[in-house]
């Protein structure tokens, strides 16, 4: 359901509206001022004491706010059903508040719930091989069963394939573009981009009107990284986009993970540097998992909170595997073949469970109650 856009937002697009304006600009001003409102009741002696505003700036700021700029992209937004979500607002995603210069601007067809923070960036060439293809699908698939959310940039190729393989696991998926919500590229994904915002959410930090011209990729692929635990690699040449977000998971603290393909491969030459310079190899969802565990723990543990009598809460799949498990050490794999369960769908359902204090992990995998 669209929200009507409040006075910080229309003010902030005020702001948007001045030539050489950013969003670190932008944030500098607000932390300064102490809110956007503030900032544009600023005088000119006030606006030049800032750091980094300079007289032309200041100028700007006060002269140059184009009102039909800022009509025209309210009315474009309720016209499309777009909801805008700004940097202070409790809503906007926790972990893009965290990188380096993060918009403060969203524009969300769909919904970002706080669920999505555990995420995991899927991306790669525009042209996979039917291995990349395959890969990419049974990953996909594996990691929306385990509770993560999917967020990839809509790109033909390993994108749509993810973006897909997600919808069709059930789960949801984010799309974030190098555009505005009114230029939807590839066009052939208008509809793939309807069905994802019935179950996730299509952003872009572009105003109504930007195109996507290639200048903008680079910034779009820092959110993509920016809102996920980690980014997944599954094919890229030397000079893929793919591994532009790769690099910037790797500046936000972010995980990088990689598929190894034949050395032979123009394809896996990107990917297969990645894993050479440290990025974990992955050959199953089992090796995110175990990589993000301590995250995931933490995370989950928040959206739980303290459950006084957990016993009483258990979902079908977490009640078989409580039952199954008594005081001696299973290994998850002979678990997940009582249970006819993948190793990613047991290992998610056991760290459900082992922070509602019934289980315990002990080393190597194996599994006991923890009474």
């Amino acid at each position: 359901m669209q929200k009507k856009p409040t006075n910080q937002i229309s003010n902030l697009l005020r702001l948007l509206s001045v030539p050489g304006i950013g969003s670190q600009r932008i944030r500098q001003l607000v932390a300064h001022f102490g809110s956007v409102e503030a900032v544009l009741a600023a005088s000119f002696g006030k606006l030049i004491e800032v750091e980094g505003v300079d007289k032309i700036l200041a100028e700007k700021i006060l002269r140059q706010q184009d009102t039909d700029f800022v009509r025209n992209q309210l009315n474009l937004a309720n016209k499309n059903e777009v909801d805008f979500l700004s940097f202070w607002q409790p809503e906007y995603p926790d972990p893009l508040k965290s990188i380096f210069d993060p918009p403060v601007l969203l524009h969300v067809k769909g919904s970002i719930l706080p669920e999505d923070v555990i995420s995991l960036a899927v991306v790669g060439t525009r042209n996979p091989s039917s291995y990349g293809a395959q890969v990419t699908e049974q990953l996909t698939r594996e990691l929306v069963r385990a509770g993560f959310v999917i967020v990839s940039g809509l790109a033909r190729g390993v994108d749509t394939i993810a973006h897909r393989a997600a919808l069709r696991a059930g789960g949801r998926t984010v799309a974030v573009l190098g555009s505005g919500l009114d230029f939807i590229y590839p066009a052939e994904n208008k509809r793939l981009a309807s069905e994802i915002e019935a179950n996730g959410a299509v952003v872009t930090e572009f105003s109504f009107g930007t195109k996507p011209d290639a200048s903008n990729f680079p910034k779009r692929n820092r959110i993509i990284s920016g809102l996920t635990l980690g980014t997944l690699v599954v094919e890229a040449g030397q000079k893929s986009g793919a591994l532009i977000t790769a690099a910037f998971a790797l500046e936000q603290g972010r995980e990088v993970f990689a598929i190894p393909g034949p050395i032979t491969s123009v394809r896996s030459q990107g990917t297969n540097r990645l894993i050479q310079d440290g990025a974990r190899l992955v050959q199953t969802a089992d090796d995110i998992l175990q990589e993000l565990e301590p995250r995931l723990r933490s995370l989950r543990k928040l959206e739980m909170g303290h459950v006084a009598t957990p016993e009483l809460h258990l979902s079908g799949n977490e009640k078989r595997l409580f039952d199954v498990l008594t005081g001696d050490p299973q290994h998850i794999d002979v678990l997940s073949q009582k249970l006819g369960l993948s190793s990613s769908e047991a290992l998610s359902i056991l760290l459900t469970l082992e922070l509602k204090d019934l289980i315990k992990q002990l080393p190597g995998a194996y599994f006991v109650k923890a009474f």
